[in-house]
This record gives structure tokens, sequence and C-alpha cells, in this order.
């Protein structure tokens, strides 16, 4: 980063942390959050520039009649074939990456001088380290976790747990955070409180 360029900040968080939070809290504050969650709904969404590429790899099986990725379908084919996982990143991974590299780039000539990139498995892959800055992570108790994610979508115990164990775990995004946010009883305005105190360049 040089002293005219923007602070690139990757805000990473487990399931049910309040990572979503805490962006749009530095949203309101005036940074320009790129996430790349949504990016990746969007590429297999219908028509998605990913579409063509995922009938071509997996059948038309795997495409609704609308044109979109069946993510259900999709879902259970990852989970019982690693291989599927890995052709179905190398055709979606890039062109997130396009579509990332053109939203932070429309931010910048906007003026924006914090770009958050809202990466929830940014520990998982190595790339996003070098991208960014500084890492953020948004923190709690596993046991925290599991009761907000119940509480908000219906998921069982144990569902919510495979996803936790699916993901980095808290010690291996601790260990690779710049700046924490432990988001454990705390309030809105409490957490809204504490990412104001970052005094981050926005």
């Amino acid at each position: 980063m040089t002293a005219n360029s923007p602070l690139r900040l990757g805000l990473t968080g487990g399931i049910g942390s309040g990572k979503s939070t805490v962006a749009q809290m530095l949203a309101k504050r005036g940074a320009a959050v790129i996430d790349s969650d949504a990016i990746a709904r969007s590429v297999t969404a219908t028509n998605g520039s990913a579409m063509p590429a995922i009938r071509e790899a997996f059948g038309p099986e795997f495409v609704t009649p609308e044109g979109a990725l069946d993510r259900e379908r999709m879902r259970a084919r990852v989970f019982s074939d690693p291989g599927a996982k890995l052709r179905l990143e190398a055709i979606v991974h890039p062109l997130v990456g396009l579509a990332t590299q053109a939203q932070a780039q429309a931010a910048i000539q906007a003026g924006h001088t914090l770009l958050v990139f809202d990466v929830p498995l940014l520990v998982e892959s190595s790339r996003w380290r070098k991208l960014v800055d500084m890492v953020m992570v948004v923190d709690c108790l596993e046991s925290t976790q599991i009761a907000r994610v119940m509480a908000r979508s219906g998921l069982s115990q144990d569902a919510v747990q495979n996803i936790i164990h699916a993901q980095a775990t808290r010690a291996q995004r601790l260990a690779a955070a710049d700046i924490t946010v432990f988001n454990e009883g705390l309030d809105l305005e409490q957490l809204k409180r504490a990412v104001d105190a970052l005094a981050l360049n926005v």
C-alpha cells in the first residue's frame, strides 16, 4: 500500500460470528465492501457467466430449468466427490477473481479509501492473504456460533457443527488476524463502537 492507495482489508469469520454485520457497519462508515460470496452466487445464477462451463463439465442435470446452478445437487456431488469440488472451483474462482478486481477498481475510481473484501473462507485460501494489506477476523465462541445459526436458519445443532468443522478453526483464523473483533456478549451498539474504535482509514 502506498500513501495514495486505499487500504485493502480482508474481512473473515466463521459462520455466525457476525462478519456480515461488521461488513455492513464498515459500509455505513464509507468503506466499499466487496462480497465474494455474493459474486460467486451471481456467476452461478440464471445465465451467470459460469453456467456454460458448469453445464459442459457436469451435465445439464446440474442446471435448473431457469439456467442457474442446482445448488442442492451440486452440494451432494461435491460432498461425495472431492474431484468435483476442484473442477467447480476451477470454473468459478477465476470468474469471481475478475469480478472482484472490477469492483475494486470501480471503488478506487469512486474515491473510496477503504476496500473491504468480505471473504468467508479467506484463511482457507492461499491466494487471498497476498491480495490484502490486513486481515480482520470477527471472532466468537463456537457455542455462540451454533446458537446464532440455529436461531436464524432452523438448522440442527449437528448440521451447524458440520459447517463449522468444515471451515478453518478459531485458532487458525486468529493466527491469521491483524485485527480481531471479539463479538461475544455485545449488542449491536457495542459492536458498532468496537468497530468504530478501530479508526480504520475511511
